[in-house]
Formats: structure tokens, sequence, C-alpha cells
């Protein structure tokens, strides 16, 4: 068994082996066990494109889990760290994933060994589109076969690239947009979508919350407002997390961690203020309103509320588990708690939301995103000036009555401007995710609660995920 640093399975195997904890308590045929295990395809691909004067080769992959319902699905990641055993993970819990919060997609993944930082945007298009063309030619990315989307290091930029790419390619399919999900609005995206991910790390902890319960197993009362939350990476998920948690929720975000070290204030970080410090400098060093820790993944073990690991998986591991405070981790990156830390953490009682639940949002937005595509009409188009229509009939007859009746009562002006507002498609998206969050928690919930031998969310998501693929492939007479 290959190992990682800490003398720990690799992210493969760890998955596998949380697989494995969950079919031990399910009653499915050992064929249809491995069936759901392995990945079914992984294409490996190496690619020349001139740049800076000279040929520079690069390696590629796209990864498909499982194809018990189609397209498949899952990002595009840009890092020096991809290698297939790392994006084979990956497909497997999109696989998971899906099941989990009930998109009718199967699990796959890709990435592309590289660091964006070090190519100029023209640059970065031509290794794009090159790429693109490479898994296009072998519908590895086609709107009914595999549909991507961005993952780390890649963004609504890439997407468009690769959208047009594809319609360069395929000039007369009417679905084409419909190939890539997390395009830039103008380029048919979808609102929401970029702060999707970090969305639904918060509608799952308001659910979270909604049950005293489960709050209870983690010695929490009461909700998010003052809780004390360290994030750990301020990228997309993280950064939006963290906004609107504080925000929106009152959590109190005590420390953020980035690659460079950390930045710790116990009254809580201005998350806005620190982005755009961040953005404007390119590192949290040297931001005025909190002190500057150099250890970065130190601060993991700071006494707080909520964990919240948004960047690399595998940050806690055998050798920093026994440490971490938290009652409370919410996996909003995928794979960032081992499999060694996972067992360490559970026999401490510290209670894990696991990833394939809390980082669903931006699948379930992808998901939203190709069907406006394949419908070829934003959401709310139809229907918004006939809500307003009707909430206004109700709201003046309301007001008629009053007058008539002499009763002298009228409606606040900010009730009334609510109500009168139809819902566009941000309020839909929006709308969509919520539901999707909170019915996904409450399946996995049933079973924690319900079903002998189930210690965990991880794997009451598993059950619930697993049982809903072995359900498909059984309806295809597997």
């Amino acid at each position: 068994m290959s190992v990682n640093g800490h003398g720990e399975p690799s992210f493969r195997q760890s998955v596998d082996l949380m697989f494995n904890r969950a079919v031990a308590l399910m009653d499915l045929s050992p064929g249809l066990e491995e069936k759901i295990r392995v990945c079914n395809s992984t294409y490996t691909v190496r690619f020349g494109v001139r740049l800076r004067g000279e040929l520079k080769t690069f390696t590629g992959y796209r990864s498909v889990h499982s194809e018990h319902m189609e397209p498949v699905k899952g990002g595009i990641r840009y890092a020096t760290s991809v290698n297939q055993d790392e994006v084979e993970a990956l497909a497997a819990l999109m696989t998971y994933k899906c099941a989990l919060v009930e998109t009718p997609f199967g699990g796959s993944k890709g990435g592309l060994c590289i660091d964006p930082r070090q190519w100029d945007e023209h640059e970065l298009e031509q290794i794009t589109r090159r790429f693109a063309y490479e898994l296009i030619k072998r519908d590895l990315i086609h709107p009914a076969q595999n549909v991507p989307a961005p993952d780390m290091g890649t963004g609504e930029r890439e997407m468009a690239w690769i959208a047009d790419q594809y319609m360069r390619m395929n000039t007369t399919d009417i679905n084409g947009r419909a190939c890539v999900t997390g395009k830039p609005p103008h380029a048919g995206g979808i609102q929401g979508r970029v702060e999707a991910t970090g969305r639904g790390v918060q509608y799952a902890m308001r659910e979270f919350f909604r049950h005293p319960e489960d709050k209870a197993k983690a010695g929490l009362t009461g909700d998010i407002e003052g809780k004390r939350i360290i994030v750990q990476g301020l990228g997309n998920v993280g950064y939006h997390a963290a906004k609107f948690l504080s925000e929106e929720d009152g959590g109190l975000i005590t420390a953020i961690i980035e690659h460079d070290g950390a930045l710790v204030n116990e009254k809580g970080l201005d998350v806005e203020d620190v982005r755009q410090w961040l953005k404007k400098t390119g590192s949290i060093k040297g931001y005025a309103n909190a002190t500057f820790v150099v250890d970065g993944p130190k601060v993991l073990e700071n006494d707080c509320d909520i964990l919240i690991p948004a960047a690399l998986e595998g940050v806690i591991h055998l050798g920093n588990a026994a440490n971490i405070k938290a009652p409370l981790i919410f996996e909003a990156a995928n794979g960032p708690v081992t499999f060694g830390a996972d067992e360490i953490l559970r026999n401490k009682g510290t209670l894990i939301v696991p990833d394939m639940y809390a980082n669903a949002g931006g699948v379930t937005v992808s998901y939203f995103e190709w069907v406006k595509n394949l419908s070829h009409i934003r959401f709310g188009r139809m229907q918004r000036r006939a809500e307003e229509a009707r909430s206004r009939l109700l709201v003046e007859e309301l007001e008629r009555l009053s007058a008539d009746q002499g009763l002298g009562w009228s409606l606040t002006p900010d009730f009334k401007k609510e109500f009168l507002e139809g819902s566009d498609e941000l309020a839909l998206v929006r709308s969509g995710l919520d539901d999707t969050m909170r019915t996904a928690y409450q399946a996995m919930r049933e079973v924690w609660h319900g079903r002998n031998g189930v210690e965990d969310l991880r794997v009451a998501a598993y059950i619930v995920a697993i049982s809903r693929v072995a359900a498909s492939y059984k309806s295809k007479g597997l």
C-alpha cells in the first residue's frame, strides 16, 4: 500500500477505505460492490504547445468513475500536484456526491499538471484550448457524456475557453454550451455559480444547527451566531463560506489560514477586507488588523467551535489530528481529513460533516446551469412578472379593504417591496440550493440516527450515496 508523508494510505486508498466502512454495513453482492467501487476509466494525455519559442509538453487526465447515470460530472483542476491517483479519488467522490444530493450525473474528474501562475493569460488560453481539444475529440467533454466544471486553479475564464473550443469543433450542436458548467453569465453561465460551493457550506451549516440532537453530539448549542470559526484556504470556497457565515449568520471568523501563514483575531476578522488585501498584495502578510502566524498549519489546532478546511486534501492527518480542538469540522475541501485522522477524531468525539455533502453546492448549481443551457432560457424569465402581478393584486386588495373598513393599518414599505418582488434567477438558484442541502442532510441523518452500526455522518453519507448508485445499476439489469 502506498503511503504519504505521514505513513498513511494515499488519497485514492483513503476513499476506498471509507467506502469499505460503509459497504460493511450494507447488503450488496460482492460483484455489485466491486462495480461501484472501481474507477471505470482514466485517460492520460500528453500534448505539446509552442510557447516562448519552444515546444512545451503538458500532462493531463480525465477520469470517469461511474456511468450509472450520464453525463458524468466533475471539475478540472490545474495544479502541479495533479496525478492519476488524485484524479481517480476525486472522480469517485463526485459519484457519491452527485448521488447524495440527487443530481443526475455519474462521477468524473480532470486535471492538468501545471502551475497556472507561471503562465500569462494568452499562454494559459493556448494550453487550455489544446487540453480541451484532446478531450473533446474523444467525447471526454460533451453535453450528453462528460461535463466538466471549475476546480482548484480554474474558474469562469477557463470554462468559457473550453465551451468556445467545443463549439468551434461542433458547430451544429445546439446544446454546445452545456458541455461545461461554471461559465461566466454572459457566456451561458448562471447567476450564483461562483458563490455556490461556499453558499452550500452556509446552507449545510444552517441545516445542521436546526437539529438539537446533532448539535448536542458536537457539544454545541444555539445557532451559528457567535460561534468561533477557523477557515483554512481563502480561495473561492473558503472566501464565500467565511463571508456568508460572518456577514449573514453572525459567525466569528477567528483565523484564516493561507499557504504563506495565518491571520488570527479572536474578536473576528473582516473577511472582505482580508480578501482585498490578499488580492492587492498576493499574500496575507502585512495585514494590519490581525496577528500574523508564520506556521499556518499549526493554527488548525487553535481553540474554536467550527473548523472549515477549504483548500487541499490531507491537511488533517495522523501528525496533527490528536491536537485538533474544534468539536465540529465542516469539510469544504475534498478529502481534507485523511482516513487515519478520521479515526482519531471520531474516537475523540469530534463531529465531521463530510466533504461529499458539505461542498456539494458547486455541483448542485452546476446542474442548474446545465439544465438552463439545455432549456435555452434563464430561470425566472417566464414567471417573474406574473408572480409580481399576483402579489400586487393581493396587496392592493388588502389596502382597499383596510380603507373601506376604516381599519387604518398599512403594510410597511420594506415588506411591500420584498413581497412584490418576483423571483429572479439568483433567488431561484439559491432556493434550489437551499432545498438540496436540506433534503440531503435529512437523508444522511435518518441513516445516522436510525441504522444500527452507523456512528458518524460520513458513513451515513456513503450509505445513502452507494444505495442510490446500486439502485441505478440494478435498474439497468446489473
